[in-house]
Parts: structure tokens; sequence; C-alpha cells
């Protein structure tokens, strides 16, 4: 009785995957087609001095966003600037999730599968027990 319910689940649990990825594929394919029909909508509305315009109840209208980062090479110096016009509240220091994580296990596989004392109580650590799926051979 509980491997028939063990070989449900994992069925199930099978084919949640596969139409996830399958959706995500989808969601990649729709996103690439958006952003080329939004660039030709945009191109054409510029070309015809179209600012707006509404068609089956929705408004179309452009937008201008901009876009900056730091240039290579130039983040630290960037930095020093914003701070010393007063914009020093603009920059955040942030460490990534995933590379946190990796860091931690290195750390305690390092230290007899303990963590470190001198990262104790500055970090959240905790397992999770999820099940591997891959094609048998």
């Amino acid at each position: 009785m509980e491997n028939n319910r063990l070989f449900e689940l994992a069925d199930e649990l099978k084919a949640l995957r596969e139409r996830k990825d399958a959706l995500e594929a989808e969601l990649k394919q729709i996103n690439r087609k958006i952003y080329f029909v939004d660039a030709d909508l945009s191109d054409l509305m510029g070309t015809t001095g179209t600012q707006n315009f509404t068609r089956d109840g929705t408004m179309f209208f452009l937008t201008t966003k901009v876009h900056a980062s730091a240039r290579a090479g130039m983040k630290e110096a960037l930095f020093d600037v914003l701070r010393a016009n007063g914009y020093g509240d603009l920059i955040t220091e942030t460490i990534n999730a995933g590379s946190l994580s990796s860091f931690v296990k290195e750390q305690i596989a390092e230290n007899e599968d303990a963590l470190p004392g001198w990262l104790d109580g500055l970090v959240n650590v905790s397992d999770t027990v999820n099940v591997g799926v891959r094609k048998a051979r």
C-alpha cells in the first residue's frame, strides 16, 4: 500500500516538474516575442509621431526608461563620488543568497560539520530535503 502512494507521488512530482519546464520554456519564447513586438511597435509609433492611441479599450503610449550601471572597473570611484556629493544612501552592500549558502556549506564542511564560531549568530542555516529527479540510464 505504501509503495503505491510512493509511486503516485513520484509520478506526480515528475509530471509537475516536466510541466514546469515546459511552461518556463514557453514563457521564455513569449518574453522574447514581447521584446521584439514592443520594439517594432515603439519604432513605428516614433516614426509616425504617435505618442499614444487606444485600441479595444487599451491605451498604448510611448515611455522612456533610463537604465544606468557603473562602468567596468569604476564602481568604487562611483561610490566615492556619490558619497562625496551626499548620495551615499543610494549605496547598498549585498551578498548573493546562493553564494552565501555555498560559502557557508564549504565552511561547515571544513569545520567538522559545524558552523565556525566566527559565523555563529551572524547567519541562519537550515537544511531542506528535496527529491532529486533525473532521467534513468
